[in-house]
């Protein structure tokens, strides 16, 4: 039994789902995975239960119907997680853009050194992405130099989808008071664990950008972050953030 399970949400990811898994079950450290796949049309759901069949033990796929959001995918895979006895979650894409290698590298952030969110930040060591158009890098950068305005968390990436959490911190955040189901949601969830008092370290990744499959990004993903920062600072001020 892994300590660690990797919660890897999935639309039409054909391409990479298979490689991605076998990539990780290969390093030199132990870990778990769950596939949340949204129905995809491609036929993803069916290559993880084939590749499941050599690894009944440490792949899992919770299927659903239709896209429900990258947030409640990650959600469902938290609670699935949390009824087990996975001490380390994280959060992953499907596409290689998060490097699999850099897995055991959050883990130690949070096993071995101080930290209980482990961010796999593209940011904290200058600009690391490869790949991506201008506008896309400038508009992500600049959306974490607002809400690292707003929020005044102490982090360079807040946007970042690549974490790692200790349990506790799942524990303690209540996922039905989760407002954001897209690109705002991996803001929300690092803001509610620094307001409850979790310790949030970044390690420098290289973020690479997909090659195979399309992009699920959209410009009104970043809208919703931009006002949505705003509205989830005012509701913090009438809040408790005792554990």
């Amino acid at each position: 039994m892994s300590d660690s399970l990797i919660i890897i949400p999935t639309y039409n990811e054909k391409e990479n789902i298979e490689k991605i898994i076998r990539k990780i079950f290969s390093l030199e450290k132990s870990f778990h995975i769950l596939i949340v796949d949204d129905g995809s049309p491609d036929g993803t759901a069916t290559i993880v239960k084939n590749v499941q069949s050599e690894f009944p033990s440490q792949l899992h796929i919770e299927e659903r119907k239709g896209k429900l959001g990258l947030g409640t995918a990650y959600i469902h895979g938290f609670k699935w997680a949390l009824q087990k006895e996975y001490q380390f979650i994280f959060e992953m894409d499907a596409d290689f853009s998060h490097n699999p290698d850099d897995l055991i590298r959050l883990y130690n952030a949070n096993a071995q050194e101080e930290g209980e969110v482990a961010i796999g930040s593209r940011y904290v060591k200058g600009v690391n992405i490869v790949n991506w158009p201008m506008m896309r890098l400038l508009m992500s950068f600049f959306a974490s130099k607002y809400v690292k305005f707003i929020t005044r968390m102490p982090i360079h990436d807040s946007t970042a989808g690549f974490k790692c959490y200790k349990r506790i911190v799942l524990e303690t955040i209540n996922f039905n008071k989760i407002q954001f189901v897209g690109y705002a949601f991996q803001i929300e969830m690092k803001f509610k664990a620094w307001k409850y008092g979790f310790k949030l370290v970044e390690v420098p990744v290289i973020f690479t950008d997909r090659t195979e499959g399309e992009s699920k990004m959209s410009g009104g993903i970043f809208f919703e972050a931009v006002i949505g920062v705003i509205q989830m600072k005012l509701k913090s001020f009438f809040m408790s953030w005792k554990r």
